[in-house]
């Protein structure tokens, strides 16, 4: 599905990431993991279209993206939850929803969206006409896990979400994320929970400095006495 193979990314002169090889299967839930600078939120961005980047591929079900416009992602099939989460304070719950499905062929299907975005996330049903910003943190970023379900993706990408979050709220968020997976669209996940996300994953990868040192099933990387070290507090 997704390929990415040796990019790299940089601000100016200075490179973010350095010949990263990553790949994401239809329906594989995947993570990136990593100390924080080491170009999580950079590799993510660059491969939902915000960062271009210098050299390298990277390609969804063989086209290339290459050069694809930012605001055309969408039609590939690609849907980012940004770190921060980004959504309209000042809109209602179901305004933030609908900005979700603004492509034609979601928007055809934006009811069934809704229903579906609702049954996944009750709170939100509860409070479709308050603004976001009212919101609490945990709810605020289902909404934005929401509103990019609202377009319908193929491949949802997910930076950091449980930043900032209690750990109840990460728990509840990780059930979610394994649900939305479960029925058949693909993740990529970026994440500071590294315990959480490796129990969560099909794939890992560790991301260092802007490289990519590991890379494999999460419960091998696990093992490893070097992310048992730096990662999971094990010694």
């Amino acid at each position: 599905m997704l390929e990415a193979r040796n990019l790299r990314v940089s601000y100016g002169a200075a490179p973010a990431i350095s010949d990263a090889n990553l790949s994401v299967a239809a329906g594989m839930l995947a993570v990136v993991v990593g100390p924080n600078g080491a170009g999580k939120s950079t590799l993510i961005n660059a491969i939902g279209g915000l960062h271009r980047p210098d050299a390298g591929t990277l390609s969804i079900n063989g086209e290339s993206l290459m050069g694809v416009p930012a605001h055309r992602y969408c039609d590939y099939g690609i849907a980012l939850v940004p770190e921060g989460r980004r959504l309209f304070a000042g809109l209602t719950v179901l305004e933030n929803l609908a900005l979700g499905s603004y492509r034609s062929a979601a928007r055809a299907r934006r009811a069934d969206s809704l229903e579906e975005v609702c049954s996944i996330f009750p709170v939100l049903k509860e409070r479709l006409a308050a603004p976001a910003g009212t919101l609490s943190g945990g709810q605020q970023q289902m909404l934005a896990i929401g509103r990019a379900l609202m377009a319908r993706p193929k491949l949802l990408l997910l930076d950091e979400p449980s930043l900032g979050l209690a750990p109840a709220i990460v728990v509840e968020l990780f059930r979610v994320i394994r649900r939305v997976n479960a029925a058949g669209v693909a993740v990529l996940l970026v994440e500071q929970n590294v315990a959480a996300a490796l129990g969560l994953a099909h794939r890992a990868y560790v991301l260092e400095e802007g490289r990519i040192v590991a890379k494999g099933k999460p419960r091998e990387l696990a093992a490893q006495p070097h992310i048992q070290r730096a990662y999971l507090g094990l010694h």
